[in-house]
């Protein structure tokens, strides 16, 4: 049990640091050939940062893990606002623009919509299971990139004259491609590290494939985005803070499990539609505390936290 979670640990390590070296060689790339800073941020940056969730789930689903890539990907949505978004109010209130109320939580809301909507079959249909078919991630790969297509045009009608980092000297090429490539190798290495070591550590405490992936699965490939966040607060940075969440949230479920289903069907198993609707509430609460007065104020960043810790104590309880 020791070996396997040293190599769980190894392989989430080998998978936040392979997204960082994969992001960064490819920003070096995209600056070379004179690639915008704004093409950069909402492509290459937002797939980076999403890249620990996406390898799990596309690992998982392949070997035939689907509660595990759905449940790391519900469970990341959930420690995403819940955990990270009420630690990190609670260390600084977060101001929130008013295009992130109007716009960017709302695209998280659609998207959590759609996803309880083609995953509960038996809710909704009757079905005798919940299953996440292939049309359906198709149907939402089209939702995602009407998203990217929408975000490029709003950024370039609004401040698109936001200052390139043209103070920033461009790394050679030579480092951008030797990045790129170890950037792979650690995703793909710790991916698979990831992937088996916790299947092996459910099996070994009795725990279901749905619960390991929307506990420890989903907090895990959640650490780069805590980070992100906490540091971004302390900063100053608040909307950098609310936004890398909100963002996440948006890939996640539109590029990770569009993709991911319309490689393999995705069987929901143990993996509810109260899961679903806490993914659903988590963002609707956050966006009526935003509207209120645009900020997440210490109070509510606690209130988010507590009801983080009663989700997993629910799960603890169901099990």
């Amino acid at each position: 049990m020791v070996i396997t979670i040293l190599l769980l640990i190894v392989g989430l390590t080998l998978i936040v640091k392979g997204a960082d070296w994969l992001t960064n060689g490819a920003s070096g790339v995209a600056r070379k050939f004179n690639v915008s800073e704004l093409v950069i941020g909402l492509t290459i940056v937002a797939f980076g940062t999403s890249m620990p969730e996406f390898v799990v789930s596309a690992l998982s689903a392949i070997n035939g893990s689907s509660e595990l890539a759905i449940g790391n990907v519900v469970g990341s949505n959930i420690a995403n606002v819940l955990l990270i978004l009420g630690v990190t109010a609670m260390i600084c209130p977060l101001s929130v623009n008013k295009q992130v109320v109007g716009k960017d939580i709302p695209w998280a809301l659609l998207a959590a919509t759609l996803l309880f909507i083609v995953a509960s079959g038996s809710f909704i249909n009757g079905d005798s299971e919940n299953v996440i078919t292939r049309q359906s991630g198709l149907l939402i790969l089209c939702v995602f990139a009407t998203f990217l297509y929408y975000s490029i045009l709003t950024a370039k009608s609004g401040n698109s004259t936001t200052e390139e980092t043209a103070e920033a000297k461009p790394q050679p090429m030579w480092k951008s491609i030797l990045l790129i490539a170890i950037g792979l190798g650690g995703l793909i290495f710790g991916g698979d590290f990831f992937v088996d070591s916790a299947s092996a550590i459910a099996l070994a405490l009795g725990l279901s494939e749905s619960i390991v992936g929307l506990t420890i699965v989903a907090i895990g490939t959640s650490l780069p985005e805590l980070a992100t966040s906490i540091a971004a607060a302390i900063k100053g940075k608040t909307d950098m803070a609310i936004g890398n969440v909100v963002g996440s949230n948006i890939f996640n479920i539109l590029f990770i499990l569009g993709s991911c289903a319309t490689i393999t069907p995705l069987h929901m198993g143990g993996i509810t539609t109260v899961d679903l609707l806490v993914q659903l509430a988590c963002c609707l609460v956050v966006w009526l505390f935003a509207r209120t007065s645009y900020t997440l104020s210490k109070i509510e960043g606690a209130i988010l936290f507590i009801a983080y810790i009663g989700y997993i104590t629910f799960l603890i309880l169901s099990l």
